[in-house]
């Protein structure tokens, strides 16, 4: 029987380590804090910034909001972002992506502080992770690790295959899989990969971070694997309450019949993504305060 891979449950329980932690922090008189820049009226982005929020809410991290007007200039933005970094009552900051046309998401990247890239994007923070000395690792990559971890998946000489090469997520996340605490062989391929299907159905541990809908078939997934789904896709359903529903870039039932477990959408990567940032945000509390950084 196929297991279910629940990262509601297991972001939850990770949760709770860190609210201990944050309370500990605040005990020391240190509160962690995150500070949130969103530019523009995005309704995804709303959505996840408010989800950010109430998460900060409930473990007890300050949460600061910005908000911008789409017409914002960059110099203005990055105004800010330098504003930030010279707050030291501020740990984490997070700039909210995508940004409106016309304004350049690399730039902002750079300029937040090294210290405070609780989103693990800056290519300082990429280096160390490449380097095997993460500080700040990618919120989803990190997320993903930690599923496996407490899933109890074993890695070891394990064949993973990475569906997709962002720098939010494929990328570093090949860089975790394949360090000595994973121990995986890993292939990164993307849909200009030939034979595609032969490639992944090679897979003991398939991750799909395309960003297309559905876009992972039952032949694409080799009998055993475990399979990760990252995507967050709408589709229309007129089946479906609102007329459309979530799906990942994994056609989750023809799938699930093969893999030896499975993370379904919504309720896998997602909510750990979140853990994860909560995680990051209070490590660099405690790195600002020339403490270690929390074991999770």
């Amino acid at each position: 029987m196929t297991t279910l891979i629940n990262g509601k449950e297991t972001g939850q329980k990770i949760q709770q380590q860190i609210k201990l932690e944050v309370n500990a922090l605040k005990n020391k008189g240190i509160e962690p804090c995150l500070a949130v820049i969103l530019v523009g009226d995005d309704p995804a982005s709303q959505v996840y910034v408010r989800n950010k929020k109430r998460t900060c809410g409930e473990l007890g991290i300050l949460s600061l909001e910005h908000k911008l007007p789409s017409q914002t200039s960059q110099d203005d933005l990055e105004g800010l972002v330098k504003k930030l970094n010279e707050d030291s009552s501020v740990h984490g900051i997070l700039c909210q992506f995508p940004l409106p046309q016309g304004l350049n998401e690399e730039r902002v990247i750079h300029t937040i502080s090294t210290d405070k890239d609780v989103d693990g994007l800056h290519p300082f923070n990429v280096g160390l992770l490449a380097t095997g000395k993460p500080r700040f690792i990618s919120c989803t990559p990190w997320g993903v690790m930690q599923l496996l971890k407490h899933a109890g998946i074993d890695t070891e000489g394990k064949h993973a295959v990475v569906l997709g090469r962002s720098n939010l997520v494929g990328r570093p996340l090949s860089i975790l899989l394949s360090e000595k605490s994973a121990n995986c062989t890993v292939t990164v391929c993307h849909s200009r990969t030939k034979n595609l299907a032969s490639v992944t159905s090679q897979a003991d541990i398939l991750v799909a971070a395309i960003g297309r809908p559905e876009y992972v078939t039952a032949d694409m997934v080799k009998p055993g694997a475990v399979v990760i789904d990252v995507g967050i896709n709408r589709i229309e359903d007129p089946s479906a309450a609102k007329g459309s529903r979530l799906v990942g870039d994994v056609a989750f039932e023809t799938a699930a019949e093969k893999a030896e477990a499975i993370t379904p959408v919504p309720g896998g990567v997602g909510p750990m993504t979140i853990a994860m940032l909560m995680a990051n945000t209070v490590n660099a509390a405690r790195i600002q305060n020339g403490l270690e950084p929390m074991e999770i």
